[in-house]
């Protein structure tokens, strides 16, 4: 295997779930080279693709689907967020997770909507109707979140959303 094919396979395998771009970023090569040995490593077993929300993100082939799709998950800061306050407070009901995390309800519940689709969150409905949140596999979720730190990217698209957000919910206090 070659030099090159050797440092990407590393650091894919110290940053698993990173996405393409974050890979062509974090490396010293050119885009279509990392494609290139990628594609090589794909082949041989050596690397996992698979695309999540836009983007394409590779692993070391030891991880299952579901770990796949948390990782992918955990680097967006939002996410990270509510599950960490879901680790710290759960269960707990969805305007309270909002609120303590400063997002809008719209916000929370887009990101709910992958989080209970890759069975991470699930939500529970009272005789009332009302909705709980909790971790489908708390122990899980936690090992998995200290793999993670969402890139500097990543961090200013939430940070962008959640300032729209605001900016939407008061526009009176923005003049």
């Amino acid at each position: 295997m070659s030099d090159t094919r050797d440092q990407i396979r590393a650091h894919v395998q110290a940053n698993a779930g990173i996405h393409f771009n974050e890979l062509v970023r974090e490396s010293a090569y050119a885009p279509g080279q990392i494609q290139y040995h990628v594609r090589r490593l794909i082949d041989a077993d050596d690397l996992v693709r698979e695309e999540w929300y836009g983007q394409t993100h590779y692993y070391p082939p030891q991880y299952d689907p579901w770990e796949r799709t948390a990782l992918a998950l955990f680097r967006r800061e939002t996410v990270r967020e509510i599950v960490v306050y879901l680790i710290e407070h759960e269960p707990s009901r969805p305007d309270t997770v909002a609120a303590k995390l400063d997002i809008a309800r719209s916000t929370l519940e887009y990101h709910l909507d992958h989080l209970i689709e890759g069975d991470i969150v699930t939500k529970t409905y009272d005789d009332r109707n009302r909705v709980t949140l909790s971790l489908a596999t708390p122990e899980q979720t936690a090992q998995l979140l200290a793999e993670v730190t969402p890139t500097v990217p990543d961090r200013l698209v939430d940070r962008f959303t959640r300032l729209v957000d605001g900016l939407l919910e008061n526009p009176a206090d923005s003049r």
